[in-house]
């Protein structure tokens, strides 16, 4: 063996923390602590630390757990599986640091773009995962051209919907639904902020075609679905294409089964010597 290759074999493990437990966190933190190629699960913040403690003891898991203004001492990269509300706390400290942070709550990043400069301004990187939809290296490949429109719909079961700011204040129940009903039209920033927790996945794609107020969503609550499904349509001067997809919801139905994986296969690619897909 070369001493070049002694020493790229011998180069530390890239660092992870996780903020959030949830159901993401607990799937991510588990993969990480059974093993992904040169990464290692460096700590874990989260609102209940004791409940947090509880679940690493049942699954065997050595990780310190951490305050989150301590992120950059301990990880070079964080994925942040927690409520949008905290997004600023997480990426603040890491971006300053110019160290990256992967996030989920896509739809919080719209109305903070502060925090894209601050990622410039100290070299720091915030990554968005495909999460639960497909075709992303297509939306990001079309928008090197021109693209004039990118619409989507959304069908879920609405359980799924439950409980989101834009049903509440308009008094729009879930409850004994029997047909579907659409309780949302418009633009992926207006949805981003209507649903925070629901439609993360329009939120992401707007980021990688062509913004959150030309990107068009709209959301059915439907009770003869039981899976997540989008379906996406984009029309371009390179191609016109249509993707759809159908999500088994996680334990939390807001959540795909999916995006927890996305988050892994996003992982995994940082260090591996193949990668596939722009």
């Amino acid at each position: 063996m070369t001493p070049r290759s002694q020493e790229r074999h011998s180069l530390p493990s890239k660092r992870i923390a996780i903020a959030g437990l949830g159901e993401i966190g607990r799937t991510v933190a588990r993969k990480l602590a059974h093993g992904l190629p040169g990464l290692s699960l460096a700590a874990i913040t989260t609102r209940d630390q004791a409940k947090a403690q509880a679940w690493l003891d049942r699954e065997g898991v050595s990780c310190p757990l951490i305050a989150l203004d301590d992120l950059p001492e301990y990880a070079d990269l964080v994925v942040e599986c927690a409520p949008a509300a905290i997004l600023d706390q997480i990426c603040r400290p890491m971006l300053t640091a110019g160290k990256q942070v992967m996030v989920l709550s896509a739809s919080a990043l719209l109305p903070r773009p502060d925090l894209v400069d601050l990622a410039r301004a100290h070299g720091g990187q915030i990554i968005v995962p495909t999460g639960a939809l497909i075709g992303f290296d297509a939306v990001c490949a079309a928008a090197e051209g021109t693209i004039t429109s990118v619409q989507m719909v959304t069908r879920k079961p609405p359980r799924g919907l439950a409980g989101a700011p834009y049903l509440v204040e308009n008094g729009i129940s879930m409850e004994g639904l029997t047909s579907a009903l659409c309780v949302f039209k418009g633009s992926a920033r207006d949805a981003a902020a209507a649903f925070p927790a629901n439609v993360n996945v329009v939120a992401a794609l707007s980021l990688a075609g062509i913004g959150p107020d030309r990107t068009t969503i709209e959301i059915w609550a439907d009770p003869a679905v039981t899976r997540n499904c989008h379906q996406i349509k984009v029309e371009s001067d390179s191609a016109s294409f249509t993707m759809s997809i159908e999500n088994i919801p996680s334990e939390n139905p807001k959540t795909g089964r999916i995006t927890a994986l996305s988050v892994i296969a996003a992982l995994r690619k940082l260090t591996s010597p193949l990668q596939v897909g722009t």
